[in-house]
């Protein structure tokens, strides 16, 4: 499989909407026993990412 990068851009209100409902999910695999790496790596790198400010125009 190839690997590829992916870019999605949010506001500060979606980015913590993300962020939470991935807490969420953590929390219920951790309750029900499940592993939670693959939410631990992407919890990472959603904090730990620079956000980054652009300009885009309305039509």
């Amino acid at each position: 499989m190839k690997n590829s990068k992916y870019h999605i851009y949010l506001t500060p209100d979606e980015r913590r909407t993300v962020i939470n409902s991935l807490i969420d999910l953590r929390n219920d695999l951790i309750s029900r026993s499940k592993y939670t790496d693959v939410i631990d790596e992407l919890l990472i790198k959603l904090t730990k990412d620079k956000v980054k400010k652009i300009k885009f125009k309305e039509v």
